[in-house]
């Protein structure tokens, strides 16, 4: 089973958030076990600089050489930042999924909602497998 970082929050999607103890912008990304069920990514499609996005609004996509997946807005917010890295070099997402391979950056226009610990995120997972 993959590591869950005990530091970061995580929706049922399998989407994680981080920075949320650091004020109003947080990172996201998908979790090592969205990146493993996925297989290798060969694509990567992020929301746009300056967008809006809403809690569990689609926002994104995944490919790779089994399924395409959406990405889904864990936070509501204004996207400040996205990482072109992994556009361009793709793979990072299976690689490092909560390093390099993280999506994109949201500067909060509200608290999160309905995000999921460590502890319940391992048990949602455990529970697909």
């Amino acid at each position: 089973m993959s590591n869950i970082p005990d530091d970061l929050s995580y929706t049922k999607e399998h989407e994680w958030v981080a920075g949320l103890d650091d004020g109003r912008t947080v990172t996201v990304g998908i979790t090592a076990f969205a990146a493993e069920a996925l297989g290798d990514v060969v694509y990567v499609q992020l929301p746009e600089m300056g967008a809006t996005v809403a809690t569990g609004d689609s926002i994104g996509e995944v490919e790779s050489t089994k399924s395409v997946s959406e990405i889904y807005a864990p936070v509501s917010g204004e996207v400040v930042e996205v990482n072109q890295s992994v556009v361009d070099t793709p793979d990072l997402v299976n690689n490092d999924p909560y390093g390099e391979g993280w999506m994109f950056r949201v500067r909060l226009d509200s608290d999160p909602e309905d995000l999921l610990s460590a502890e319940e995120y391992t048990a949602l997972t455990s529970g697909d497998s």
